[in-house]
């Protein structure tokens, strides 16, 4: 079984996070690890291949990026965990619909940790309370490879969201797990998270070995 590295990034601006997720997967080669990254990014909205304009409501002060990834318009800020599994499908048997289902189930199994039953739906991705959205998934497949990933509310300032048409559901209403009564912090869905997804990643074998690792050397300062 390939090891998989974890790495947990902390507060980034979107974009050099983004990029680093493009140089990991153009550069690797059938030797490189898999890895996981966990991070939190500073407010932005970023739009998917498939954003219709008239999505994007009022952004405001909160800059715009227009990405890679498949979906449409949503926002990402301080409180929102997310998840960038950077993953040769091919190697660890796994088609696109694996990968969705393994992020969107990950999050079905962690709320019910704390007795909220959540789920995912079959005509938008994501992970859903009650008609509410909890979680996002929005994926790039290159050279056989993951990038993007998921976007988990834990206790985020939902404003910015009515500045756009999330995913683009217009009235499409959002949650989070504090609103939730379950957490408030990352550092704590984080690690309740993680062997959900390895589990259903088929990868629960690398637990015991697992240990998260600071920033790729992409995304380092230099001194």
């Amino acid at each position: 079984m390939s090891q998989i590295v974890i790495r947990e990034l902390g507060l980034q601006v979107y974009e050099p996070v983004w990029r680093a997720m493009q140089n990991f997967t153009d550069t690797r080669n059938e030797s490189t690890h898999d890895e996981i990254w966990f991070a939190e990014h500073e407010s932005v909205f970023t739009l998917g291949l498939n954003t219709a304009p008239e999505h994007l409501l009022d952004p405001g002060d909160i800059p715009v990026i227009q990405i890679d990834r498949g979906g449409q318009v949503t926002y990402h800020g301080p409180g929102q965990l997310m998840v960038y599994p950077l993953i040769d499908l091919s190697r660890a048997g796994l088609g696109v619909r694996d990968l969705v289902t393994a992020l969107e189930q990950s999050v079905v199994d962690l709320a019910a940790e704390y007795g909220i039953e959540a789920a995912s739906r079959s005509d938008a991705p994501g992970v859903y309370v009650d008609g509410v959205k909890l979680a996002s998934v929005g994926l790039r497949i290159r050279r056989g490879a993951s990038f993007h990933g998921l976007a988990l509310n834990v206790d985020v300032d939902l404003e910015p969201f009515s500045r756009i048409n999330p995913c683009g559901f217009k009235d499409l209403e959002l949650t989070d797990l504090a609103r939730l009564g379950a957490e408030r912090e990352l550092a704590t869905v984080r690690d309740k998270l993680l062997p959900h997804l390895l589990r259903h990643l088929r990868m629960d074998q690398a637990l015991s070995s697992v240990s998260i690792s600071g920033v790729p050397t992409s995304l380092q300062s230099p001194e």
